[in-house]
């Protein structure tokens, strides 16, 4: 998804040009979100599997459908086009979203307990205190907004949340994970760069060869996590708390990161 796709999706979300002007104030205050397209559902879970039937096997076209609320639990969604769609509130729990394009897709709040979402887009959705305990995101693609999200025991090995310095000309689009949690997740060989983890719970979580490359991880907990071959290079860890973790003396670049006298180790 380029820039001008994604500006085009944004500015159809919020309503209008209008929007343009907004995107350095964030997207929850520019948006209703006691709006019936924030807030209701055009179908419910029975139109939704006959489009399923309907498409035949192949990916099913979503974008841009209300769906808050709806049960769709166990529903076959495997590189379902959802970009730009509403799923606040939605339960999504158990569903296939193998290789699903969630790009853009409001979910405040939305359940995907124990969903499949390897390979999925999540470019620049919003997220905000979704729940994603046990779900399997392995490769997927996160630079969106996690913040108060949960995670716990998910599987979010390899994922692609690094910001991409190549296509920021109009300030950083970076994955978002203030305050989110993930104790007992696995994030190994994940790609963090330059990503806002502050104050987030990563208590027992793998986190071997994890880039937080000039990431934000101020305040956050990694008591207990396995941290070898993570990497640390200009990361902010002011306040961070790495007591009792597993493999410290093969982190790379923690003599680079900053604010290390101020993070606490045992």
């Amino acid at each position: 998804m380029n820039r001008r796709r994604w500006l085009l999706g944004l500015v159809s979300i919020l309503g209008g040009a209008r929007a343009l002007p907004a995107l350095a104030q964030g997207l929850m205050g520019q948006v209703d979100m006691s709006s019936p397209r924030m807030t209701s559902a055009e179908l419910d879970r029975a139109a939704v599997e006959g489009m399923i039937a309907e498409a035949g096997g192949g990916p099913v076209d979503l974008r841009d459908r209300s769906l808050n609320g709806l049960d769709l639990s166990g529903l076959d969604l495997g590189g379902a086009r959802l970009q730009w769609a509403r799923l606040n509130g939605t339960r999504l729990r158990g569903c296939d979203l193998r290789g699903a394009d969630l790009g853009l897709v409001w979910a405040l709040e939305a359940d995907f307990t124990d969903a499949d979402l390897a390979g999925a887009d999540l470019f620049q959705g919003q997220f905000v205190r979704a729940i994603f305990d046990g779900a399997d995101l392995e490769s997927a693609r996160m630079i969106g907004n996690f913040d108060g999200a949960r995670f716990l025991g998910a599987r979010l090995r390899t994922v692609r949340g690094g910001a991409d310095m190549r296509n920021q000309s109009m300030g950083l689009i970076r994955a978002s994970f203030r305050s989110a949690v993930l104790e007992n997740a696995d994030l190994a060989g994940a790609d963090f760069s330059r990503a806002d983890f502050e104050y987030a719970k990563l208590g027992g979580a793998a986190l071997e060869g994890v880039d937080f490359t000039h990431a934000l991880l101020g305040g956050a907990d990694f008591r207990g996590c396995r941290i070898a071959g993570m990497i640390l290079d200009g990361a902010d860890i002011a306040s961070a708390d790495f007591r009792g973790v597993i493999g410290l003396d093969a982190v790379v670049g923690l003599d680079r990161a900053k604010n290390r006298r101020r993070a606490f180790f045992d």
